[in-house]
């Protein structure tokens, strides 16, 4: 079958089994870029320079469900605060582009917006840090709409630990147990991303609801510690959940990796911190990519990510979560929300089937969500809230 054929079918497809997206920090970068001014980054148009997403592109990559990120970095004053005005970037957006965005709670309301043509807007919540150790403020977040909750960012909190800090808990404590068995009372997805290996097999331990990897990859493609051990995914079957692929380039591509630590170092021996965007910083980091050229990932290599995530965990736990606009590089490829169909494509001539797409595309996400709501009537029948405290549980 030619390219363009493949092309031809995988944009078909999409339109039957648009993509689930985990994982999207527009909500962020409306902050960061334009203070939340909807009139000075309008999504209804081509944001081409500004952002990776807006509508038309969303509609061109077959886009039918998106979890928007109501991200805050850790380190904010007052995360808690932080977070309730990313909830409220999603509603104003939900408000503003109706005729587009759905709002969507359930796994139902994501069928229902597929069949208006509109894409269901979900949202998650990126590190525990956003509930402050409080379950009755993770209770208040589910209140207003937050589906998925990532465990950590790149930070430990106080319960859990993070795959890119020095371990302290050693998985999850008592109280991050709780955390996790109070998100399955609720319905709300244990999402596994960012978080130590140690901490992804006490959340599985402890869960009794399918979990989620909002955007990540394999490690066994690309030695990074965001990806997912295969240990791990082999647990995916028993447990119900989906891994879905995530495109940072300095996650899923070996040389993107090194050539980070290297950029890195070098941000060091200036004196800098190598997260610094001062124009010094900047100026640093340009010489160093004039000398040594950062590497480009590309379609084959996530197609290479979801090739092993499929023979380790199998293609019903399999989805789709690109980090767009929380990364500052994309994949050649897939360089925004309009590159969907080009991975498709690349699969389609790997041999995966019609049915396989449709999979990965919508039906895994969208199983897991209502397996979740079902553990939870379950569970809301038999059992309270929990109104345990991190020093009760954790001392």
């Amino acid at each position: 079958m030619s390219a363009v054929t493949n092309l031809d079918e995988a944009r078909a497809l999409l339109r039957e089994f648009p993509v689930v997206d985990g994982h999207n920090d527009l909500p962020w970068a409306l902050r960061e870029k334009a203070g939340y001014d909807l009139d000075r980054l309008d999504i209804a148009g081509h944001q081409h320079g500004h952002l990776h997403t807006d509508i038309p592109r969303l509609r061109e990559g077959g886009v039918g469900a998106q979890y928007w990120s109501v991200y805050v970095p850790a380190e904010q004053p007052d995360p808690v605060a932080a977070t309730l005005e990313q909830i409220d970037c999603v509603r104003q957006l939900l408000d503003r582009y109706q005729a587009d965005l759905a709002p969507a709670l359930t796994a139902a309301d994501m069928e229902a917006a597929r069949g208006e043509g509109r894409i269901a807007s979900l949202m998650g919540a990126e590190g525990g840090h956003s509930i402050a150790n409080s379950l009755g403020t993770l209770r208040g977040l589910y209140a207003l709409g937050v589906r998925y909750m990532t465990l950590t960012h790149n930070s430990n909190v106080d319960w859990a630990d993070s795959a890119t800090d020095t371990p302290r808990a050693n998985g999850l404590t008592a109280f991050g147990r709780e955390v996790v068995r109070e998100m399955n009372r609720l319905g709300m997805l244990v999402d596994l991303s960012h978080v130590a290996p140690s901490t992804m097999r006490d959340a599985l331990d402890a869960s009794t609801a399918p979990v989620v990897f909002s955007h990540s990859s394999a490690r066994a493609v690309c030695d990074h510690p965001r990806n997912i051990p295969d240990d791990v995914l082999e647990r995916l079957p028993a447990n119900g959940g989906v891994a879905m692929v995530t495109f940072v380039p300095k996650f899923v591509l070996q040389a993107a990796v090194d050539w980070t630590a290297e950029a890195d170092e070098n941000m060091r021996a200036h004196g800098l911190h190598h997260l610094d965007t001062t124009a010094e910083a900047m100026k640093v980091h340009r010489a160093f990519e004039e000398r040594t050229p950062r590497p480009i990932a590309t379609v084959p290599v996530i197609a290479d990510h979801l090739d092993h995530m499929r023979e380790v965990a199998g293609i019903d736990h399999l989805g789709i979560g690109g980090d767009y606009d929380g990364t500052a590089f994309t994949p050649d490829g897939l360089n925004d929300v309009s590159g969907y169909p080009n991975l498709l494509a690349e699969l389609l001539d790997r041999g995966w089937s019609r049915a396989d797409l449709a999979k990965l595309t919508w039906q895994n996400s969208v199983r897991v969500l209502g397996a979740a709501e079902d553990v939870a009537r379950d569970l809301q029948s038999k059992q309270a809230p929990s109104n345990a405290t991190i020093e009760s549980l954790d001392g």
